[in-house]
């Protein structure tokens, strides 16, 4: 999408961002990019499109939207628009907690692929080596390849997207683990595993439990101490069991598709549990927290909580027909090599991408269903960081 396009598009007037422009700290180049002078003219214009959220800021019904453009390790510029409680007029901020959604996949991921380092499993492993329970599967294919850690982190394992099953995806958190082996009887197949492309969110519900049974650990406990911690993302957690995060945590809004009315009660009962749905969807993070973990995937954060060769790994793609790689979506094209994943759940939209070469990268939260345009600022960023926008 063209740079006028993009400004013409979020119909705001460009003389809003002058004191946002202002207040931004000067960008330092991270090593090994090649983002110039020009990304201040692209962080302009993510100001310019951030705007557009906040046009209707006093209004009756104004969701929260909490931005943060990154450089390598380093977030240039970060704000918050809208409420984050609406009812009780609380300002949304870039500190403001929100659900990542899908987002999550990635993060198992990583974790998967520390195990795969420490020697505790191989990346084309038979899960059922680690986790017999796999083999309960409903209907499974003649002669079927064994289902893979590979498989299952790349959508490949065949696995329909959700289990045959009432209720699968509600119930408290801390019964999860449950709900994945009484989900796994109703999870058929789409394709015969290895086959192709088949998005599931009970494979990664299962690829949660199966790494944790192999580390034997807890699943959210190895995502808090080998990912979490190490990266300083403090505001991030699968459940918001302090004052402080309560306190900071955005109200999540859904609009009924039928009637148009908006309510926050679908939303405020997830937050006892979603069933399954923790390694596929169950962080809660902030725009800031999402920028460290994705400079630890670019290779520049102080902290590497994976090797090189592991990331090149992560961010391949694994099924020939599409653009995934291990729980990271990948897309290349105009010279870019963009790398992310978007998330949804009820009253919580995310998304994050970023440019591995230039190392620019959007994350966006917001409280309401509708697709933020992160892609699209994001070609503007970098278009613009290369001595330009388009």
């Amino acid at each position: 999408m063209r740079t006028d396009r993009v400004i013409a598009a979020m119909a705001v007037n460009p003389e809003e961002i002058r004191s946002d422009l202002q207040a931004t700290r000067p960008i330092r180049r991270p090593r090994g990019s090649r983002a110039t002078r020009g990304l201040r003219l692209a962080l302009a214009l993510v100001v310019t499109a951030s705007l557009s959220f906040a046009g209707s800021a006093r209004a009756q019904f104004t969701p929260c939207v909490s931005v943060a453009v990154f450089c390598g390790d380093e977030v240039i510029w970060s704000k918050g628009y809208g409420w984050a409680d609406i009812e009780n007029r609380v300002a949304c901020s870039e500190e403001t907690i929100g659900r990542t959604g899908s987002i999550s996949k990635s993060f198992t991921a990583v974790l998967m692929m520390q195990l795969v380092e420490r020697g505790i499993i191989g990346l084309d492993d038979p899960v059922e080596d680690y986790f017999p329970e796999i083999g309960n599967l409903a209907d499974p294919p003649a002669d079927m390849r064994p289902i893979s850690f590979r498989m299952l982190a790349s959508h490949t394992a065949g696995l329909v997207r959700e289990p045959a099953l009432e209720g699968a995806a509600s119930g408290s958190i801390y019964r999860w683990e449950q709900k994945v082996l009484e989900s796994i009887p109703h999870t058929s197949f789409k394709t015969p595993p290895g086959s192709e492309y088949s998005y599931s969110n009970i494979g990664f519900g299962i690829l949660g439990l199966a790494s944790s049974r192999a580390a034997g650990v807890p699943f959210m406990t190895l995502v808090e101490e080998q990912i979490f911690k190490p990266l300083g993302m403090t505001s991030s957690t699968y459940i918001i069991n302090t004052p402080e995060l309560a306190a900071r945590l955005s109200v999540g809004y859904s609009r009924d598709r039928e009637t148009g009315a908006v309510s926050a009660e679908q939303a405020t009962r997830e937050h006892f549990g979603r069933g399954y749905k923790v390694p596929n969807g169950g962080i809660y993070s902030t725009v800031g927290d999402l920028a460290k973990f994705a400079a630890a995937l670019i290779g520049v954060s102080p902290v590497q909580i994976l090797s090189a060769a592991s990331r090149a790994e992560i961010l391949t793609p694994q099924a020939p027909a599409e653009s995934y790689g291990l729980g990271f979506s990948i897309q290349e094209e105009e010279g870019m090599k963009i790398v992310g994943h978007g998330g949804s759940v009820a009253g919580y939209n995310a998304a994050l991408a970023f440019d591995l070469e230039s190392q620019i990268g959007v994350a966006m939260l917001r409280t309401t269903s509708y697709d933020p345009p992160t892609g699209d600022l994001l070609r503007v960023l970098v278009a613009a960081s290369q001595g330009g926008a388009e």
